[in-house]
């Protein structure tokens, strides 16, 4: 293996590594404040949901990757190839289907109480838990395709016919059908990509006519009331963003692997590391951000310093 593979296969491992790890810490903080009885946020859930999706797509992409790349070859098979692969698109679509769930219900909660949408700032947390299944409903539908024109790279001896993607190769079709494919597969990325630009400047709007509400008003009960709010709507804004600019680079790598009938091992694997990155940057921009997390580590601090 020469300093270019290792060197990008190591960057998929740490990658994936420091990613689950992520995710899991920030399942778990969850976990415990729901054990502890903490009130947690109407979002909450959607972020539960968030860094399990997170946690598919990374174990599903990086682990496979990372066992061909050094030399163990179980996950070519028929049933791990189709397995992983269609785990990770679910993953990568229930992802990005919570980032929009979350811009939307953020715009909701932040509103003004005599705007239009006054009456589902009541009802909104009620649809937030049809709503996260439903996206897991449809992106397990929409990705059944997976399962049925993907296959593992030794599976099949017409290996012509095949688009080779490493650990898994696809059937080859007219560019017609291909189209298509793309196009019903980017739809729904699409439309949630839009509503999440939608709602982040509706956001922005907002947070900047409070600004200039109360730029002359200091320490008032009402400043005070909507700190935290700012301070959540910031949190998603700086995530969504992130989402955005990772998704477009990674878009731009999956545009140009489909349009190729036989892309070269660094492009593909380029394409993973590019997948992989807000998945596995997500959950430390969400902690960083969590005052929850700050509150439960000082009190973890003050019951743990007696005992030293």
């Amino acid at each position: 293996m020469d300093s270019r593979k290792l060197t990008l296969n190591v960057i998929i491992l740490v990658q994936t590594v420091v990613g689950i790890l992520g995710n899991f810490s920030l399942l778990c903080h969850y976990i415990i404040l729901y054990i502890t009885g903490y009130r947690l946020r109407s979002t909450d859930l959607i972020i539960k949901h968030l860094t399990v999706a997170n946690f598919l797509t990374l174990l599903c992409k990086g682990v496979p990757h990372t066992m061909m790349a050094f030399g163990w070859k179980h996950f070519s098979s028929d049933a791990g190839c189709k397995l992983f692969l269609f785990l990770h698109r679910v993953g990568r679509g229930v992802s990005i289907g919570s980032i929009c769930l979350l811009s939307v219900f953020r715009v909701i909660m932040v509103s003004p109480r005599n705007s239009r949408w006054a009456e589902l700032k009541v009802k909104g947390p009620k649809y937030i838990v049809p709503s996260i299944l439903l996206c897991w409903i449809l992106q397990m539908l929409l990705n059944i395709i997976f399962l049925i024109y993907i296959r593992g790279v030794r599976s099949d001896r017409n290996i012509t016919n095949n688009k080779d993607f490493g650990y898994c190769s696809s059937i080859r079709h007219d560019k017609t059908r291909d189209a298509l494919f793309a196009a019903l597969l980017l739809f729904p990325d699409v439309s949630c990509l839009g509503l999440m630009l939608w709602a982040s400047g509706f956001m922005i709007f907002i947070l900047h006519r409070h600004k200039q509400e109360v730029q002359h008003i200091h320490r008032t009960s009402a400043s005070h009331r909507f700190s935290p709010e700012s301070k959540a709507t910031k949190t998603i804004l700086l995530l969504v963003t992130t989402f955005v600019y990772f998704y477009t680079l990674s878009s731009i790598f999956q545009i140009v692997l489909s349009l190729l009938d036989n892309p070269s091992w660094f492009l593909v694997t380029i394409a993973t590391v590019m997948s992989a990155c807000f998945p596995a940057v997500s959950p430390f921009v969400l902690i960083s951000r969590d005052s929850s997390v700050h509150s439960l580590y000082f009190a973890w601090i003050r019951n743990v310093k007696p005992l030293f």
